[in-house]
């Protein structure tokens, strides 16, 4: 007994639960976001992801593993870049711009459906429970990085997401141009998200989806930040 006393208070055991669940939340996230990608190219006619074994809900073929660490530490991250040809859609841009979004629209689905599950288990109590804290804490989790993953990755910044539905509404000229910069102004975006540029936007637009998000599932907002606020403390 001394024994396992003396590894109680060697591990901190809720550190280590709220560790896993920031992972497990973090590759569901990534994953799914990865899949309807790919999903939407294939629908759209480029089979390229799925030869390529990417229309898949398993976490290794699509976590990258510096990317995931960054999101589960610090909230920011990336997933491997679903492999995709424009040359097989009918209009080139505009089938890239249907398979950009369906990245971001499955992280608000799932932020959506989150905190509708989360609203349901407060109504009925079961956060009064040890085991339901954490379930209803990892809803939480579900809801905030979802939105988070969603909102982010439609700032029209290459190579976001948000940037290739911008550049559907743009002339080839141009639109070519900015590709053969990408990598260049994907620097400039690290740049930006390590100095926190894009917080006070981000925090806004995030911040004001979940409110909107709350009001439409009956989720008390307060609720909410107790969950978040004991995960991310």
């Amino acid at each position: 007994m001394s024994f396992l006393n003396t590894l109680g208070s060697i591990f901190d055991y809720q550190a280590l639960l709220i560790l896993l669940i920031r992972a497990g939340v973090a590759l569901l996230c990534l994953s799914v976001h990865e899949l309807c990608h790919g999903l939407a190219a294939w629908k759209l006619g480029d089979p390229t992801a799925r030869r390529a074994g990417r229309l898949s809900l398993n976490p290794l073929r699509h976590i990258d593993p510096l990317g995931f660490i960054l999101l589960v530490v610090a909230g920011f991250g990336w997933a491997k870049p679903v492999p995709v040809n424009p040359n097989y859609f009918k209009k080139p841009k505009q089938g890239m711009a249907i398979t950009a979004l369906a990245g971001p629209c499955s992280n608000f689905v799932m932020s959506i459906l989150s905190a509708a599950l989360l609203s349901l288990l407060y109504a009925l109590g079961v956060g009064a429970t040890e085991a339901g804290f954490w379930v209803m804490a990892a809803l939480a989790v579900m809801m905030w990085l979802n939105l988070g993953l969603g909102v982010f990755n439609l700032f029209p910044i290459p190579p976001l997401d948000g940037s290739k539905v911008l550049f559907s509404f743009l002339p080839d000229r141009i639109y070519n141009a900015i590709l053969r910069y990408e990598r260049y102004i994907m620097i400039l975006l690290f740049a930006l998200v390590f100095f926190g540029v894009l917080d006070t936007p981000l925090s806004y637009l995030m911040n004001l989806l979940a409110n909107g998000i709350c009001t439409l599932t009956g989720l008390p907002m307060g609720v909410l930040a107790v969950l978040l606020n004991y995960i991310y403390a």
